[in-house]
């Protein structure tokens, strides 16, 4: 990964206090080479993101061939017919701009923010990026060497680095989100020029992708210049794979201890969970953030203040395009047994199982909901993101608008039934993390 991206609402009388925020105008439309465009105009500043969703993660990677997804996030920078090696950057730093990107399981995302007068000048760059990137040996060998040294720094060298890994490789057997987005350096190592040729024509082709951009524009001129950068891109000749494996229940719970260069041990439970948009994903995200969304919330009023068993304890979501994994941890206190933290955290699964949240609570959390929602669109970068992230996941750009209705929907009684219908013991990998040479 090139850079990593890894309260007003209040309670009045036990009521729900519902942000107003703004409604995002947009228009959408495909261009006849099966690019899709998303274009929002606002004029409060004058600012304009770029960017470019490609629907490619390392869930469509071969099974021999992993990392790719991720690798061509850094080789998409090498340069193309017509921008030089290490030019990338100086084009957007020279106009005032700013560029990054990142990759996950399931897409790969580049953006750029220029003030409005340049971005045009992102339009040529994304172009050049889906029709011209230079595939070549010096650039491979060149990212190569920059995977590697990202390896070393953010995982293998990283106190609890490997976690998330460790916990995906025992999680999912069959489905390609067994392997971390990093992937395999070894495989990397062994591909040929063809295969990184051979992944970019596959992938890196209009149909795939979602140009959106928001900020200072003229929607008329826009659509001329997209046209002019974009129209003449033929669409790809390969299928593009998308997995179709369905993966099985987890059969029983997996439980590992992990010896890592760290001091404090840590304590993690992964319960299988289910993908994107469902019904019962948006019940699970309202159920992260009663967990774990603040100080005031219960695994660290419990577990950190209260008891002092850990420096830090949370929940999380990690939901993905085809399933998901509900992540609850805690980086033990010094002289506390993973056993002993392990044993509150459940205690704090437990009491959502038993008993209903109360009303007040309740309100608290969707608040905070509705708070974070707004402000994830509160940039023209994050308006960006968002508009192309439902049109790739959901095939709705118009979520960015309507989504918090789906957890405005969500219940105090769907938060226990899914509690007691995913948290269990036969459907979660339990890991402990403990210091080198202390493993039983």
């Amino acid at each position: 990964m090139r850079k990593w991206l890894f309260a007003f609402p209040a309670l009045l009388c036990g009521s729900m206090l519902w942000a107003q925020a703004p409604r995002i105008v947009f228009e959408k439309y495909t261009l006849p080479n099966g690019l899709t465009v998303i274009l929002h105009q606002d004029r409060s500043a004058p600012v304009v993101a770029v960017s470019a969703l490609y629907h490619v993660g390392s869930k469509n990677e071969d099974t021999a061939r992993t990392g790719f997804a991720h690798f061509f996030e850094h080789l998409m920078f090498e340069g193309s017919e017509y921008v030089k090696r290490g030019d990338f950057d100086k084009y957007t730093s020279n106009a005032g701009g700013y560029n990054n990107a990142n990759t996950t399981q399931d897409r790969t995302y580049y953006f750029e923010l220029f003030p409005s007068n340049q971005f045009a000048l992102g339009l040529w760059l994304e172009s050049e990026r889906m029709l011209h990137a230079k595939i070549e040996e010096v650039g491979v060998n060149t990212q190569k060497e920059v995977v590697k040294e990202e390896k070393r720094q953010r995982i293998d060298n990283q106190p609890y680095g490997t976690i998330i890994g460790e916990i995906f490789k025992r999680a999912f057997k069959v489905h390609p989100y067994r392997w971390q987005t990093i992937g395999s350096l070894e495989h990397l190592s062994r591909a040929k020029l063809d295969d990184f040729k051979d992944f970019y024509k596959t992938f890196y082709v209009p149909e795939n992708c979602v140009l959106s951009l928001a900020g200072d524009i003229d929607i008329p001129q826009v659509k001329q210049q997209i046209e002019a950068y974009f129209g003449t891109i033929p669409r790809g000749t390969k299928p593009i794979p998308r997995p179709s494996v369905t993966e099985p229940p987890l059969g029983g719970e997996v439980r590992d201890v992990i010896e890592d260069n760290i001091q404090l041990p840590a304590v993690l439970q992964a319960y299988r969970s289910p993908k994107q948009g469902s019904e019962e994903y948006y019940a699970f995200n309202v159920l992260s953030t009663l967990l774990a969304g603040g100080n005031s919330s219960r695994m660290n009023k419990a577990i950190v203040d209260e008891k002092q068993l850990a420096v830090q304890a949370g929940a999380f979501n990690y939901a993905l395009e085809d399933a998901g994994l509900f992540i609850t941890y805690g980086i033990a206190n010094m002289g506390v047994k993973p056993e002993d933290l392990e044993k509150e955290i459940q205690a704090v699964i437990n009491g959502v199982k038993e008993k209903l949240v109360d009303e007040r609570e309740f309100t608290k959390i969707k608040n905070k909901i509705t708070t974070d929602f707004v402000n994830r669109n509160a940039s023209m970068a994050g308006i960006a993101e968002s508009l192309a992230n439902y049109q790739v996941y959901f095939g709705d750009a118009n979520l960015i608008n309507t989504e918090i209705n789906r957890y405005n929907k969500v219940t105090r009684e769907d938060l226990m039934r899914v509690a007691k219908k995913y948290l269990t013991n036969d459907n979660r990998v339990v890991l402990y993390y403990v210091a080198k040479g202390t493993k039983k």
